[in-house]
């Protein structure tokens, strides 16, 4: 069953453009959970929003603007996600590998909102080429980065896993787990999918990831 609408008290009047549209975003990140990518309507969002039909066409145009705004805003709010994780990793390349995949279960990503919002782009045949205008660039920045990780792994402790590959399958497991996530009826807890990945990732560097949980 969808979830119900809040009521539709406006917004107040007083509050900036940004903000707005941020609403709104974040309003359409909820309807495509509930209703998928074809279904998701302009009114909808707008009683979510908190605010009408008409302001939602002000700021956006139309409701296929609003789909690749929404789009956009999960894609950059995703990249900044990790490269700040990385960021604070340190330079071995193991750290930095725990530190991606982690990220990926950050507690402002890995919502049930947003993983459902992500399967509504992955998921239907009209919305592949708009994901992949608008996130392709950052999808690839996110695989060269994890391969070249698991390069340096190669390079500095002795392992053969092609690197390509290596990237790929932890980059496939941790999809996985976020699709295992939304599809199962009692979900396990965030830190138990982080846990998932990691050993994962230990069953591919035995020697630099712990068998049980560590951080």
């Amino acid at each position: 069953m969808p979830a119900p609408l809040p009521h539709p008290d406006p917004l107040p009047r007083t509050q900036s453009r940004d903000v707005r549209r941020t609403q709104m975003i974040e309003a359409t990140i909820e309807t495509l959970a509930v209703r998928g990518f074809s279904r998701a309507t302009l009114t909808e969002v707008a009683a979510r929003a908190r605010t009408s039909h008409g302001l939602v066409l002000f700021h956006f145009k139309s409701k296929d603007n609003l789909l690749a705004e929404t789009l956009g805003y999960m894609a950059e709010e995703y990249r900044q996600n990790w490269q700040t994780a990385l960021a604070a990793a340190g330079e071995a390349p193991e750290s930095r590998i725990h530190a991606m995949a982690k990220a990926d279960f950050n507690a402002t990503i890995c919502t049930p909102a947003r993983l459902s919002a992500w399967c509504a782009y992955w998921g239907e045949s009209q919305s592949r080429p708009l994901y992949q205008s608008r996130c392709g660039a950052n999808d690839a920045l996110y695989n060269d980065t994890l391969a070249g990780l698991c390069a340096r792994m190669n390079a500095c402790y002795g392992y053969a896993h092609d690197p390509d590959r290596a990237a790929r399958l932890i980059r496939i497991m941790t999809e996985g787990v976020w699709l295992d996530l939304m599809t199962m009826e009692r979900p396990y807890p965030i830190p138990e999918a982080f846990e998932t990945v990691r050993m994962g990732i230990a069953a591919l560097y035995p020697r630099h990831f712990p068998a049980e949980a560590g951080g």
